[in-house]
Formats: C-alpha cells, structure tokens, sequence
C-alpha cells in the first residue's frame, strides 16, 4: 500500500498535526475544512452562508490537486455549530453537487476551531483515468 500526501495553497494550510488529504490508490481521504481564506488563513467574512461557501470551494481545491473534483466525493462529513443551518447547507450543496449525491451526515457539534460555523471532511473515490500510476 502506498499513500501519497495531497497538498495545495489554493486550500487553508494544515494547522496542526495532519495533511490535507491524503491518498492511498484511488481512494483520497480528506481532512477537514474549516471556512478559512488560504491567502489569509483567517475565516472568510460575512454570514453562515459565506462559511459553507468557502469550505466547499477549499474542499474542491483539496480535490483537484488530489487529481479528482467534488463530483468524485462519495462521503461527506458536515459539522455544524447550529443545526438550524442545515437548510443552508442543503440549498449550497447543490450549487456544488448534481445527482447522484454523495452518502452525508450532518452532526452538530459544540465548538469547531478558529470559532468557525462550519466544517467538513470527505472521502473521495477517482476514476480510474484520475489516478496517475506510481
């Protein structure tokens, strides 16, 4: 089994102990993403909806430079600060995702880091023509 470690300055770099993603075959697992700006690292202005808009276009920058795209997502972690926001959610991902949706939970959660609102991870599948031979 060989792992390769996906990282890109188009997305928040880590702050902490782990990488952005990392795959193993054609399988990328990614970490969580919070609604940081990558040029900045803080979190993008504006409302909750700025949130989840910005952690979808750092999880689609993590994707394109693990060689795949956000249609290649197959699971889906959504973690929310109030679950009153889950609609917004919804109403976002569509903007990002066509049929067949990728398998979601949403999971309310108490405190994220750098207070964000939001965050989200995912497990990415490539197409075979997606994944460069080692």
């Amino acid at each position: 089994m060989s792992k390769q470690i996906i990282q890109t300055d188009k997305a928040p770099k880590a702050i902490g102990t782990y990488s952005q993603a990392v795959r193993v075959e054609q399988t990328v697992y990614l970490s969580g993403q919070i609604p940081l700006v990558p040029e900045t690292m803080t979190i993008v202005e504006g409302d909750i909806t700025a949130q989840i808009t910005q952690v979808f276009k750092n999880l689609q920058a993590v994707s394109q430079a693990a060689g795949g795209d956000l249609a290649d997502i197959v699971k889906l972690n959504v973690f929310l600060t109030d679950l009153t926001c889950f609609p917004i959610v919804n109403e976002i991902m569509g903007h990002y995702f066509e049929e067949p949706y990728p398998a979601r939970a949403a999971i309310g959660v108490a405190a994220l880091p750098k207070a964000a609102d939001v965050e989200m991870d995912a497990i990415m599948v490539l197409k075979p023509q997606e994944y460069p031979a080692s």
